[in-house]
Order: structure tokens, then sequence, then C-alpha cells
């Protein structure tokens, strides 16, 4: 029998009021309910003109966001680039990042590969200010 599993993203739960993320924002992370065991998916959509209420980073673990929708801009330690629809964006370990939706918001798939079983994220509550 073939390994696989298929998840709907509506089952997953939105996670973005836990983290008293802006109204609006919608954030999951399938990774438990796809049973991995390497890699991890998460998708979230940004409303027009809103940033993340946090910036974070990773010591060990880099990211791949893939735009599946909309435009934005994104700030990586003290740079600041235009994102728009089916860019793909490999973040290393150690840059500090931030998300701003563009006027139609934005929709991003992110990719990462845990090295450890533990979190080896850093959150910085208001890192990108203007």
């Amino acid at each position: 029998m073939s390994d696989y599993t298929i998840v709907n993203l509506g089952d997953v739960e939105n996670v973005a009021p836990k983290f008293q993320m802006p109204e609006g924002m919608d954030v999951r992370f399938p990774k438990r309910h796809l049973g991995c065991s390497v890699g991890g998916v998460g998708v979230e959509k940004l409303p027009a003109g809103v940033r993340q209420p946090f910036g974070h980073t990773h010591s060990e673990q880099e990211e791949i966001y893939v735009i599946a929708e909309g435009s934005g801009r994104i700030k990586l330690d003290d740079e600041i680039l235009e994102l728009g629809q089916w860019d793909i964006l490999r973040i290393g370990p150690g840059v500090m990042r931030n998300l701003e939706a563009g006027s139609d918001g934005i929709t991003l798939i992110a990719f990462g590969a845990p090295i450890a079983e533990e979190s080896d994220g850093e959150i910085v509550p208001g890192w990108w200010t203007d």
C-alpha cells in the first residue's frame, strides 16, 4: 500500500487568533495532520495592507516561501523586497523576516524542514517598524 496523506486545508485550525494576529489573517500548519516526519508546510493569508505583528527567525532551519496569490513586501534583516505572485523565496537560517501584504492581500505557502524536534525559532514582536 502506498504511503500518502491528503488533508483539506479547511480542516486545519486557523492559529492566527492564538497569536493575536490582526483581524482577517489566516495561518494554518497542516504538518501534524499530514503526518510529516521530515518537512513542514504552512499557508498564510494576509488581508490588504496588513503586516505580521512580529518578525521571526530560525537558528538552523531554512524556509521557502511561494507567493500563491497577491503581492507584498518582506523585510529580511535590514533589506525590504517586493514580492509578487509565483515568486519563490528561500530564507536561510539566522535571517529575521517579517511580511506585509500589498493592496490585494497576499497568500504564501511556506515550506521548511526542521532540523531539531523542538522549534529553533525566535519571535520578536513589533520587529518591523517604519
